[in-house]
């Protein structure tokens, strides 16, 4: 008998948000994006392993890290 496993990481996005950029300075929009790894058993998605949320800048296209708080905290429009 064998066992197939593995990791697979989905990529959702949970809004839109302007502020300015901690790298360029510029304002611009910010997509924030939540990205949950997930331990899979013959292809079927189980148990949470990570879960990020990153930053990306629309003018520069730099993604930063972050908070699941501050994530939260931001106003999505």
């Amino acid at each position: 008998m064998f066992f197939i496993f593995g990791l697979r990481t989905k990529v959702t996005r949970s809004g839109v948000v302007t502020a300015v950029c901690r790298h360029c300075g510029n304002q611009a929009a910010q997509v924030i994006s939540r990205r949950v790894t997930k331990f899979t058993l013959f292809f079927v998605p189980l148990i949470p392993v990570r879960t990020r949320y990153t930053q990306q800048c629309s003018f520069c296209g730099t993604e930063d890290a972050v908070s699941a708080d501050e994530a939260r905290r931001l106003p999505v429009g």
